[in-house]
């Protein structure tokens, strides 16, 4: 199994509804935001090589919104997600599965593309499944009032209008159990109905893909909660867990937002979990 991180681009959002109720003279110390109160974010996927999968976890907004939905995400750099996977020598059409941690716009846009005369829709990955599970997916399509603007119908219905969607049971905690390539899921509720958590054992480690569990490193204090996360208390009580796991199990997490650190490690302290170490990918795998 071989392991490789994919950029699919740089954007910002509003500080303050990435930490919530934390004021932001605290929360600029480790997220420090422009004139406009934006911070940086990244969408950074992780793609998994075994044989004859290609597994790429989360897509990222994509590119086929309105200049005007754009607009609002303030999008920078130059990554994007087909020269990442051709730099790590791969195209979408290699990819054999897309794993959804969960069907926000910056998480799953990039599933799904214009077809050739921009009259409809069609898969941006055309020999790939798309997994989610049937909790999400029904969150989702009948989205409640909250998260209505980060569910976007043209993002989700097409995925199961091609016939190229499957679900994973609630049950199993595993994505493809039969086989060794297979990672185990951790299921939780806080920023979304039923957001999934990669654990990928991965060259002695357990990489953890962090998706909105834990946004950036900026995130690791329990009170430092989004304010778009649906049932805020409920992330408290399962992050509180993560975390606590994770330090002492010595997971790697791996961040998906943070465009500033790829990889973090943690300990305890006096203060609770805190950030040990930030590493690239490259640093600590190859």
């Amino acid at each position: 199994m071989t392991l490789y991180p994919i950029e699919a681009g740089n954007f910002k959002l509003d500080g303050g509804a990435m930490f919530g109720v934390v004021p932001k003279s605290l929360w600029t110390r480790t997220n420090p935001a422009d004139n406009n109160n934006m911070i940086d974010m990244a969408a950074r996927c992780l793609l998994i090589e075994d044989g004859d999968r290609l597994i790429l976890i989360d897509t990222g907004m994509g590119d086929k919104q309105s200049d005007k939905f754009f607009s609002y995400y303030y999008q920078w750099g130059n990554h994007s997600l087909d020269n990442s996977l051709r730099q790590h020598g791969f195209h979408r059409d290699d990819v054999t599965d897309v794993f959804m941690t969960h069907l926000h716009f910056d998480h799953c846009g990039g599933s799904i593309q214009w077809n050739r005369d921009r009259t409809g829709y069609q898969p941006a990955f055309k020999n790939a499944h798309f997994w989610t599970n049937k909790e999400h997916w029904q969150w989702a399509v009948e989205p409640n009032a909250r998260e209505k603007a980060s569910f976007l119908k043209e993002n989700i219905l097409p995925m199961q209008q091609s016939g190229q969607l499957k679900f994973i049971e609630r049950g199993t905690e595993k994505f493809l159990e039969n086989s060794e390539l297979g990672f185990g899921i951790l299921f939780v509720d806080g920023h979304t109905d039923k957001q999934m958590i990669p654990y990928i054992p991965y060259k002695g480690k357990t990489l953890v893909f962090a998706a909105d569990l834990l946004p950036t490193a900026g995130h690791i204090p329990l009170p430092y909660v989004m304010g778009y996360d649906t049932r805020p208390l409920l992330t408290l009580d399962e992050k509180a867990a993560f975390l606590q796991e994770a330090t002492d199990k010595e997971y790697l997490l791996f961040l998906e937002h943070d465009p500033h650190n790829e990889v973090i490690s943690l300990q305890h302290t006096e203060k609770g979990v805190r950030l040990q170490d930030s590493n690239s990918f490259d640093e600590l795998f190859n």
